[in-house]
């Protein structure tokens, strides 16, 4: 059976594309991955099976707007660009593509930290600008402790890089139990014991209702004198007005962010102006390995929905979903 297949993107790694041609779908492309207008428009006159969602928007209106969607699965992990509560009233599956990034997104974390510690890019821009600065200053990280908000794969992989360069590795995850051995890293009961002792800290967690704004004016006063801050997760876990404070002021040394909390970054955003301040444009998980993983792992995930086949129910979103149909 050939299903129609909605990728929200001009395009999709191949090992993604090979899968779904092989099973016969016909599949269309967002012409502007930014526009969430094209996106509902498209859904409201195309009867689409299935999603693939990369980073626009997929609203209440466009989901609603498609009564023969069947299932959704986001191009990575993190949903807060979907209405999954929306799909889960349309009784719609969210799969999303965990560890398919992994290793990409975990050394662009470890190359954010070593440029922010070592201001690499900031010297660049002195020498472009003509001087020959060398007294901006850096800091070391060997003997400095890496403090890892969330320890699944990411996370744990950028824990075993740290160790390499000899930093000492804490994390705080709610969800690992205390009885998981042979973990790298040492695990603290709560977040307010990991940033007081913490020289770096490294956000690897989702955006929930607990997490939202995590890092704040309180919790940012928590961190050692002249800490960093390292994001490649979601910008909408940091309290941005609080963190432009804490850079200003000199309580923070710098900050690397893959991630804001608007995408893009607004033209007069504050954060343009500081020379403290790391910013990649979300390219985490942009490595064309990781983006042939993810799209592979994204079409078989649709594949064997649509298809019937069992499917790894802990990959999904609205679980909730998945009981009601078995």
């Amino acid at each position: 059976m050939s299903w129609r297949i909605l990728m929200t993107a001009p395009t999709l790694g191949a090992g993604g594309q090979h899968a779904l041609a092989e099973a016969g779908c016909e599949v269309h492309y967002l012409h502007d991955s930014q526009d969430e207008a094209e996106v509902e428009r498209v859904m409201a006159r195309i009867p689409f099976d299935a999603v693939i969602s990369r980073t626009v928007a997929l609203s209440r209106r466009a989901i609603t707007a498609c009564p023969s969607l069947k299932v959704i699965c986001k191009h990575g992990v993190g949903v807060t660009n979907i209405d999954v509560e929306a799909a889960t009233e349309q009784h719609i599956p969210v799969f999303t593509t965990p560890g398919t990034n992994a290793q990409s997104v975990a050394e662009l974390t470890i190359g954010l930290m070593l440029n922010a510690a070592r201001r690499i890019s900031w010297y660049q821009q002195e020498i472009e600008a003509g001087r020959w600065t060398r007294n901006g200053g850096g800091i070391e990280l060997s003997g400095k402790t890496l403090g890892l908000v969330g320890f699944g794969e990411i996370g744990q992989r950028v824990a075993r890089i740290a160790h390499a360069i000899g930093m000492r590795v804490c994390f705080y995850d709610p969800v690992v139990g205390d009885q998981q051995t042979n973990l790298p890293g040492e695990q603290v009961s709560s977040l307010d014991s990991l940033l007081t002792q913490s020289h770096v800290i490294s956000l690897h967690c989702p955006v929930n209702a607990a997490t939202r704004q995590m890092l704040n004016s309180r919790t940012l006063a928590l961190l050692p004198p002249g800490a960093v801050i390292i994001n490649t997760a979601r910008g909408e876990l940091i309290d941005e007005a609080a963190l432009d404070a804490a850079l200003r002021n000199g309580q923070l040394f710098a900050a690397g962010l893959d991630t804001v909390a608007s995408e893009p970054l607004p033209a007069d955003h504050p954060f343009r102006t500081l020379n403290n301040l790391l910013l990649t444009p979300h390219i985490g998980g942009s490595t064309p390995e990781a983006l042939d993983a993810v799209a592979r792992f994204a079409a078989r995930q649709c594949l064997d929905f649509l298809a019937g086949h069992a499917v790894n129910p802990v990959t999904c979103v609205n679980r909730t979903v998945l009981k009601e149909r078995s």
